[in-house]
């Protein structure tokens, strides 16, 4: 968001991002853009949605904007009612097939209020636009309207083929501790992996489960439980890694048609990582390299994974570099005129 944001002030937007203030939330920093915070009795459920949906309809109506981008269908809603009242433009900004997630494919009745709302809301939208090619062509077919592709990509940053001094050799994880992403076959995988140690960048609602998990397995003091980290940190976090992990279940749509940021970020820091065999990941092993890919979403199988992987070969070295040369053309820079086009179409 905050690429998309400081994007489109360059472009000449006056700009204001809006979100919600959690219990821990880190303080806002300078941005080249207003930000607003807005601060809820309940932080999960049904009065969650209702809360945070009632009080951005209302700070939308007060601030009046030209543009609202609605980022998933969770705050479509509010962004649909807003624009109606203040005749503003109204973009769809989806992060993910929201009705097919993990946390809610598997709940019949949530999945379908879900999907009503999209069936609802999202053909009163002005421009749709998503992060992958796949997701794009799922979601015009659902829905049977274009929708346009941005991937979250980073910044451009000079990269280095030096190989981390961090030992022994690390996995990392970035992103949300949540249902379906393999921590807790990462966590178990570390019993068979006596010589590699784990990084968690993120928070989530499955943190302590993951916690007890690493407790209960022996495996704790070979993980670091690093929190949420500020985008302007993680660069140097990624770049001591050895192997970027995006591990996902294929019992969600949503995950199977992903293109997670993390992928683009392993690659920018010239960091090989381990996907999924999904569509977008196959692409990117057979147009750039830099990409392995597990078959199966199970213990075993990452286990022979990582065991193949020896840091101190030529081989490996390859996979850097193939990361190294991807990242050139795979950045922001690349891809934010896009985004400037879409806006200013509108």
């Amino acid at each position: 968001m905050h690429r998309i944001c400081a994007t489109l002030v360059k472009a000449g937007f006056e700009l204001i991002l809006v979100g919600r203030e959690l219990p821990d939330s880190l303080p806002l920093t300078d941005r080249p853009y207003q930000q607003h915070r807005i601060n809820c009795k309940y932080h999960a459920g049904k009065r969650f949605y209702w809360e945070y949906n009632q009080k951005l309809t209302a700070y939308l109506k007060k601030a009046k904007p030209d543009i609202i981008n609605s980022v998933d269908l969770d705050t479509l809603w509010a962004g649909r009612r807003a624009a109606k009242a203040v005749r503003a433009k109204l973009v769809f900004d989806a992060h993910e097939y929201f009705h097919e997630t993990p946390e809610v494919v598997d709940r019949p009745m949530v999945r379908w209020i879900w999907r009503q709302v999209g069936e609802r809301l999202i053909p009163q939208t002005d421009a749709r636009y998503t992060v992958g090619p796949a997701l794009a062509q799922e979601l015009s077919e659902t829905y049977q309207l274009p929708f346009e592709v941005i991937r979250n990509m980073p910044y451009r940053q000079v990269s280095r083929m030096e190989k981390s001094l961090v030992d022994p050799p690390v996995l990392l994880y970035q992103g949300m501790l949540n249902k379906g992403r393999g921590l807790d076959l990462a966590i178990a995988a570390l019993t068979q992996l006596p010589n590699w140690q784990l990084w968690i960048a993120g928070r989530g609602d499955l943190e302590e489960d993951f916690r007890r998990s690493a407790l209960q397995l022996g495996v704790n003091d070979r993980i670091s439980w690093l929190g949420f980290v500020r985008p302007k940190d993680l660069p140097e976090i990624t770049r001591q890694a050895h192997l970027g992990l995006n591990l996902l279940s294929a019992d969600s749509p949503s995950y199977y048609y992903s293109l997670a940021n993390k992928t683009y970020d392993y690659i920018q820091q010239g960091v090989p990582a381990i996907h999924m065999d999904f569509p977008e990941y196959r692409r990117i092993q057979e147009i750039h390299g830099g990409v392995l890919l597990l078959n199966e979403f199970s213990v075993a199988e990452l286990v022979n994974l990582i065991s193949s992987v020896d840091v101190e070969t030529p081989a490996y070295d390859q996979l850097r570099q193939q990361c190294l040369t991807a990242a050139r053309s795979l950045n922001w820079e690349a891809e934010e005129e896009k985004l400037v086009r879409l806006y200013e179409s509108l």
